[in-house]
């Protein structure tokens, strides 16, 4: 076990596998042993057929949570060795069911001390161990259940990618970032149009010089993402979230998010009450996002944009 040792929790499926294929390799031993013809794999079928009722492959799958094809597969391996006979249901001709053959009712008659004998067997394991394996087993299978484990990892990378990211305030060295992040988005989803030009080819002023603030999302240093806040023109809002762009290389690391975030702070830092955005539903990650900062959608108002289909606000 050095090699499992060095390579650390990183090789749990591994692991997982190689236990598992020593526990099954003996198992297959184990049932020569108690003179069973028998393959490991088909046991939890065999188990719920014992018990001694016919059984749809349905409701076979459902108890012991394999899936529909596997326990097909397994009920078709019985069949053939003999332990399972399988028929049409009398009520549905469209439904089989299976159950216990003569072959494998004797199966059930000499199974019965070697159950004894595994289960003493596995307790003197258990009570020579620090950890209970029977019961830490249970405990991952439920928590796998709340969260599987590829959650887990996404979680994770996300955190450490946030690690990454730095949120800034803008300075001049960052204008073509915020032209041409915002360029590159809008001509990739949409074109460009005249209050496009207005507001990028004169950021500064059309922006900043009137009250407005842009934020600028660093990964490793460098500008991957840019937003806006642009003072509304009337008092219906304070301020409208507008000209957020990331960079398609930096997708997936949760750079809107955290720009989305960053920019409500700014707001509220400055005293505003309500926020407003426009965007075109056919972005459904970004309304996934706006819904998720808490913005709703309003009723339609006149926008200078063609591509505009959905307006929302965010009171804060």
């Amino acid at each position: 076990m050095e090699f499992f040792d060095k390579i650390g929790k990183m090789a749990i499926g591994s692991r997982l596998r190689m236990l598992s294929e020593i526990v099954t390799e003996d198992a297959s031993k184990i049932y020569n042993l108690y003179g069973i013809d028998f393959h490991p794999k088909w046991f939890p079928v065999y188990y719920v057929l014992a018990e001694g009722k016919a059984n749809t492959i349905t409701s076979i799958a459902k108890e012991i949570g394999h899936s529909h094809p596997s326990v097909s597969k397994i009920i078709s391996e019985m069949v053939k060795a003999g332990l399972v006979l399988e028929k049409s249901e009398t009520t549905d001709g469209r439904r089989n069911v299976v159950s216990l053959s003569a072959k494998g009712n004797e199966v059930t008659l000499k199974i019965q001390d070697q159950y004894t004998d595994l289960n003493s067997a596995i307790e003197d394991m258990l009570g020579q161990t620090t950890h209970n394996l029977w019961k830490a087993l249970a405990e991952w299978e439920f928590l796998l259940e709340q969260k599987s484990l590829l959650k887990r990892v996404t979680e994770q990378q996300k955190l450490r990618e946030r690690s990454n990211v730095t949120i800034v305030d803008f300075e001049s060295m960052y204008l073509d970032a915020f032209v041409n992040l915002n360029t590159e988005w809008i001509s990739h989803y949409f074109k460009m149009e005249e209050s496009d030009y207005k507001a990028l080819n004169n950021a500064e002023e059309y922006i900043l010089n009137n009250g407005g603030y842009i934020l600028v999302a660093l990964y490793k240093g460098e500008p991957l993402g840019v937003c806006a806040l642009i003072k509304y023109p009337t008092d219906d809002f304070d301020f409208e979230l507008a000209k957020m762009a990331v960079s398609p290389k930096a997708q997936g690391k949760n750079i809107g998010g955290l720009l989305g975030a960053a920019v409500i702070d700014k707001a509220k830092s400055l005293g505003a009450k309500k926020l407003y955005l426009e965007s075109n539903t056919i972005l459904k990650p970004a309304i996934n996002l706006y819904h998720k900062l808490g913005f709703v959608k309003i009723p339609e108002r006149p926008t200078p944009y063609e591509r505009c289909n959905i307006q929302m606000e965010l009171v804060l």
